[in-house]
């Protein structure tokens, strides 16, 4: 949670991925295999026409973060819960959803006091994609263990 907080504090200038990928690796040879790809993020359109190619990969690899990290605290809330209550599996999975849930909105409410950062509810929704994920793997692989224990 303190590396989210950490994060979500710093300007969009200090994140911008795209001076890095511009300089370290010619992306240009991407564009006519992504240059089709044309979609509608926080009412702006998410395209190599608009973003270039190092923006446009940037765009994927900062939303691939939020689910990626979402899923992980999903997982760390999960093993705080078990390790400290005596809940029962379904409680306990239920309450670190609700908790990375929580947490992916009250960290977009901080967004809205970082410069050069808007809060955006659709960045809730894939932070909660990346919960949802972990929360399914989390529940196979406990039937997986009850059906290895049957």
């Amino acid at each position: 949670m303190g590396v989210i907080f950490y994060a979500s504090a710093q300007p969009y200038e200090k994140q911008d991925m795209k001076p890095f990928l511009t300089n370290m690796v010619d992306l240009s040879f991407l564009a006519p295999y992504l240059d089709w790809v044309s979609l509608s993020y926080h009412q702006s359109e998410v395209s190599v026409d608009v973003l270039g190619v190092a923006g446009f990969i940037e765009f994927f690899i900062r939303k691939g973060a939020h689910v990626t990290v979402f899923f992980v605290l999903m997982l760390l809330f999960l093993a705080a819960v078990r390790k400290t209550t005596s809940c029962t599996f379904p409680v306990s999975i239920s309450l670190s959803f609700t908790l990375t849930v929580a947490y992916a909105g009250l960290d977009e409410f901080h967004q809205g006091f970082t410069a050069g950062r808007t809060p955006y509810a659709g960045d809730v929704v894939l932070d909660s994609f990346g919960a949802f994920m972990a929360l399914l793997l989390l529940i196979y692989v406990h039937l997986l263990k009850r059906k290895k224990r049957s």
